[in-house]
């Protein structure tokens, strides 16, 4: 008979955005229940970070599928030794573990639709004439690598262009437009100024499209995905008028950080600047522009409300921690551990935010 009623491994989180970065500590637990005395032959937990991609193009008659992976770190602690004699008591067993983050330029997390970048926790446990019991948990990871971007994010950018009508429309349009620099934070706002000139014979509206540019790479291909994150309308400008409008557009605060420091998947953005003109093609000026995480990211680790078992800070290499191979692991009399996120075996991943498909 199978003796595990439950088995998981959970995280601490360490503010309140749940968000780690390179260098930081991490720890959590690993939770078996079992339903009598059992023997293990070994219980660990894996720390992993890696990126992968993979799509299928079709040649003719002929499918190719293009795939490619890069490894960050694997770190790996034994809960329970490897050996015979581990006997573990019924009940609930609650093993803490404690990791640091390789301190070293990762990109931040993410998922799209043909590549992930992810950061888990892997429990495994083996015992004698039975398949190994798995559990994983997912923790998202924001790059401070990527802050070696900001030699040019505070330059400002300036584009102008002009279209002459053709058919239904006479005259012509020209804009001029401004945004004060190139770098923004997530929920940050982007401050447009744009000059625009009708003289057509037809009203033209302004309108606003920031789009994030997913790019995958493979075997020398690359596959490119394109998701709208937001549009907006001006006000429209009359013919024969001309008007300096300024536009506030806000970036969602839920909008991945760009990525520019994985070799196989690269996340922009862009602003989208253009004129709905009747009947003719959109004049349009594209600004490359870098989203960056919020500071609050980056503040100050502390623990959360609630027992700590041992841990002096997140800053510093808990002492007396693990529990003697073969010991149960903690009491279950115990009052129980700090609120963490869990995810039970083959449990469910937490997803992060995309978008519609540009059309």
């Amino acid at each position: 008979m199978n003796n595990v009623k439950s088995f998981s491994v959970g995280y601490n989180p360490i503010n309140e955005s749940n968000v780690f970065s390179s260098g930081d500590y991490i720890s959590g637990q690993v939770t078996l229940e079992l339903t009598k005395d059992t023997d293990i032959n070994a219980l660990s937990v894996k720390m992993k970070g890696k990126a992968e991609v993979r799509w299928t193009e079709n040649h003719g008659k002929n499918s190719v599928t293009y795939f490619s992976k890069e490894k960050y770190f694997s770190v790996k602690q034994f809960l329970i030794q490897e050996g015979q004699g581990n006997h573990v008591s019924q009940g609930c067993n609650v093993y803490p573990f404690t990791f640091q983050i390789p301190a070293q330029n990762m990109p931040s997390s993410f998922k799209g639709a043909h590549g992930k970048i992810r950061y888990t926790l892997e429990a495994n446990l083996s015992r004698s004439m039975r398949m190994d019991s798995k559990a994983k948990a997912e923790f998202n990871l924001v790059s401070k690598g990527d802050l070696a971007l900001q030699s040019s994010l505070g330059i400002p950018q300036h584009g102008a262009t002009d279209k002459k009508m053709k058919l239904f429309n006479s005259g012509y349009v020209a804009m001029d437009v401004n945004i004060d620099k190139s770098g923004f934070h997530q929920g940050e706002g982007i401050k447009v100024v744009a000059s625009i000139h009708n003289k057509s014979s037809r009203d033209v509206c302004p309108k606003y499209c920031i789009y994030r540019k997913c790019s995958y790479f493979a075997k020398s291909k690359r596959k490119l995905e394109t998701n709208d994150l937001l549009k907006e309308v001006g006000d429209a400008v009359p013919p024969s008028a001309g008007q300096t409008v300024t536009k506030f557009i806000t970036i969602p605060a839920a909008t991945i950080p760009s990525i520019s420091n994985c070799n196989i998947i690269k996340v922009e953005y862009r602003l989208r600047v253009y004129l709905d003109v009747k009947y003719a093609f959109d004049p349009q000026i594209k600004f490359p522009i870098i989203i960056l995480p919020t500071a609050q990211s980056f503040d100050e680790k502390v623990p959360l409300d609630g027992p700590t078992y041992g841990f002096d800070s997140f800053h510093s290499v808990p002492t007396g921690i693990f529990p003697p191979p073969g010991s149960g692991g903690m009491n279950p009399s115990a009052p129980p551990p700090p609120p963490y996120e869990t995810h039970m075996a083959y449990g469910i991943y937490p997803s992060l935010p995309s978008y519609g498909s540009k059309s």
